[in-house]
């Protein structure tokens, strides 16, 4: 729990659209619990009414018509309110009708909720910040022929909404931030629950650069790799792919081979690095060719495991030695079959995202949050002294 001395924003909302409902009762349990504790001294004064509450949930739905129409509706009121909003639009799982038909709902779908549930608000809340995880068209994040930029729109639409900040996680770039210079942006990193999970799970790990290494899958994820290999102290090592440019399949140029830049691997444990598994082939290929160069373990982490081609592969090469583990946060959707398996580590962002709404609303720093490499460093020390 963090000692806020300051004042609060507004009274804190939070609304968890439909599909990040569980996310959003985790984060709720611990203000609740963190509120209840917390001792202030102004406690008692206007400023602080609506500080202890026994939910800061707000009931809000998205009702549809027969023809797959739909309206935002906020239950209750939102006046003077500093609010939150979560949103999950991976979440392929929800489904409604559509004229008699099933349709899941897509990105798209999950973003249109949003916007509805913001236009309900209908610009009576204080403060409006957006937490979506996984940020909405964030793959399609520059221009290399005629095409749209959809991350750079929907960033663009949100801040003439009204809302003030928007809050996501290992951002597929951050330079998309460009498209609204004026509005808060933060992408946030998991690299501190990556190597608690990792710590938590895995007891024989030596972590000095003799025993350990962190790979880059790609060129595009340097950055989140450098990072990590400094605050454990370790080597690192990249892999980038030779494409085939002289031909498209399904949209893209075929990976001819993935090449290595890096010291040697040979008997270390290595934990490559990536911001999403979507359908994990090119992780599991940097896998194999990892341990064809004789790699000790190889732990995947990745901020989003979307799994869009199901797990019979990571299943595969888990029996076959090629990965010891994936760890992936409950940021998107996780089917009950990954939670399920023996190589799967689940990394629960809940508290951290509870931390950052508990210091916006004070309107405190929030840099120490997403610089973490002092907890690294303690929970190192605490693994060291075997005291996990």
């Amino acid at each position: 729990m963090r000692n806020l001395e300051t004042i609060p924003v507004g009274s804190l909302g939070i609304i968890a659209l439909k599909g990040c409902q569980e996310l959003g009762e985790k984060v709720d349990q611990y203000l609740v619990d963190w509120r209840t504790e917390r001792e202030n001294e102004h406690k008692d004064s206007l400023a602080f009414k609506g500080y202890q509450r026994s939910s800061y949930l707000l009931q809000a739905k998205v009702p549809r018509f027969g023809s797959g129409e739909a309206k935002g509706v906020i239950l209750e009121s939102v006046r003077g309110n500093d609010l939150y909003l979560l949103v999950d639009v991976a979440n392929y799982s929800l489904t409604y009708s559509l004229c008699g038909h099933e349709n899941h709902m897509s990105p798209d779908d999950h973003y249109q909720d949003l916007k509805r549930i913001i236009a309900a608000v209908g610009g009576k809340a204080r403060r409006i910040t957006v937490i979506m995880p996984f940020l909405y068209e964030s793959r399609q994040h520059k221009r290399t022929a005629r095409e749209s930029l959809d991350c750079a729109l929907a960033l663009q639409e949100l801040t003439n909404m009204g809302v003030d900040n928007i809050i996501t996680f290992d951002a597929h770039d951050p330079r998309v931030q460009n498209a609204i210079p004026l509005n808060g942006f933060e992408t946030v990193s998991p690299t501190y629950q990556f190597i608690k999970g990792l710590l938590k799970h895995v007891k024989d790990l030596t972590i000095d650069s003799d025993h350990m290494m962190v790979i880059s899958p790609d060129e595009g994820g340097m950055g989140r790799a450098i990072y990590m290999a400094n605050v454990l102290g370790l080597d690192m090592g990249m892999f980038y792919k030779r494409r085939d440019y002289t031909q498209i399949v399904d949209g893209r140029n075929p990976i001819v081979a993935h090449e290595f830049l890096g010291s040697s691997v040979e008997g270390k444990d290595v934990i490559v690095i990536d911001d999403m598994i979507s359908s994990g082939e090119s992780v599991l290929e940097v896998a194999a060719e990892l341990k064809a160069r004789k790699a000790k373990r190889v732990f995947i982490c990745a901020t989003f495991g979307l799994f869009t081609n199901g797990l019979s592969k990571f299943d595969i090469a888990y029996e076959d030695g090629l990965i010891a583990g994936v760890l992936t946060t409950n940021l998107v959707y996780q089917t009950p079959e990954l939670l399920e398996r023996p190589y799967y580590i689940n990394c629960d962002m809940s508290k951290y995202i509870a931390y950052i709404i508990d210091t916006l609303n004070h309107d405190a720093s929030i840099s120490d949050l997403l610089n973490p490499s002092d907890r690294i460093q303690a929970a190192i020390a605490k693994y060291k002294a075997h005291e996990y």
